[in-house]
């Protein structure tokens, strides 16, 4: 539910599953399940219908998708699309189930590459395109391409993975799937992809929507060098450039600039205070002549006047950051 580019990483998401044909989402969830269906209701306002699968206690995920599978209608043949939670893509979902169904394949697999493949896994795969095998990450990876987090199943391919017990993909289900001669193929695209596992790929995955690096069906289709929510009050004299998201009523006073930065909803910012590359929680003060670089910030928390919160530092919810402090990672 963290939000880029004005919305939810979710509402990216099921939007991106909606424009490719999808009607019908299963949201698996385990940890705060509870701030998803306030927002998402029934899906209707967004064009789907959307089910809730809770996990108890966290399953990996080979037992979330198995879990969520409880809720599904479609026949043993139909493709299932599963995808990762914290990924954004500019992929071709459409393109990608075509294939799996052109292939009559078990399991289609979106392959991306990156330039170090190390922090990944690496899949590679052969000429004709069939996935020959799974590794975990190396020093001299064989391959730059690497698993970007959706996948198509055949229906009857997820019945085989075990109910209420902890699995992983990854580790158990694809090879397993490989060793059993089952057809993996592998669907390459080398569009925008960005993990969103941290504060700062936030910050760039928000920056890249907004600039139009990547195309979402959440976000407007025009935008400038920022995008400005709904009751928040700009002073004149204040530069906000860079990609920027400013959340629903916020206050920005004169001579602050915030470049590249995502704001969440209630945030004041003093006169003269920068905020750069920064991701900042919803309540958050931040006082005059303050800077933030590369920083990320919890709700509600209080930056005091010429404070400074240097690359890489955090701030927690709530906290309290005296004057003129300054706070390192």
């Amino acid at each position: 539910m963290l939000s880029i580019a004005g919305a939810p990483i979710t509402e990216h998401q099921v939007v991106k599953a909606r424009d490719a044909g999808v009607d019908r989402i299963i949201l698996a969830t385990s940890y705060l399940a509870e701030v998803f269906e306030p927002y998402f209701a029934d899906g209707s306002e967004f064009g789907v219908e959307l089910i809730y699968a809770i996990e108890e206690t966290p399953l990996g995920t080979g037992g979330a998708i198995a879990n969520a599978a409880r809720y599904l209608r479609s026949e043993d043949n139909a493709p299932i699309i599963v995808y990762n939670g914290d990924v954004l893509s500019g992929h071709d979902l459409a393109g990608q189930i075509r294939q799996h169904i052109t292939t009559d394949a078990d399991l289609t697999l979106y392959l991306t590459e990156v330039e170090d493949a190390r922090a990944y896994g690496c899949v590679p795969s052969d000429a004709e395109g069939r996935v020959t095998a799974f590794l975990e990450k190396m020093p001299k990876p064989i391959t730059n391409r690497i698993n970007a987090g959706c996948y198509v199943f055949r229906r009857s391919i997820i019945a085989q993975i075990p109910l209420d017990r902890v699995v992983s993909v990854e580790r158990e289900t694809f090879p397993q799937l490989l060793a059993s001669g089952a057809s993996v193929r592998a669907f390459i695209d080398t569009s925008y992809w960005i993990d969103l596992g941290t504060s700062q790929a936030l910050v760039t995955g928000s920056q890249d929507l907004v600039l139009g690096a990547i195309a979402s069906g959440a976000v407007p289709t025009v935008i400038a060098h920022a995008l400005i929510g709904p009751g928040a009050i700009v002073d004149a004299s204040a530069q906000i450039d860079g990609g920027s998201t400013i959340g629903s009523d916020c206050k920005i006073e004169a001579n602050a600039k915030v470049n590249g930065s995502v704001l969440l909803d209630n945030v004041e910012v003093g006169s003269g205070a920068q905020i750069v590359k920064s991701y900042v929680g919803k309540g958050v003060r931040i006082g005059a002549e303050a800077r933030l670089e590369e920083a990320a910030i919890g709700d509600e928390a209080v930056i005091g006047v010429g404070a400074r919160i240097e690359p890489g530092a955090k701030v927690q919810f709530g906290e309290h950051i005296v004057a003129g402090a300054i706070v390192v990672a």
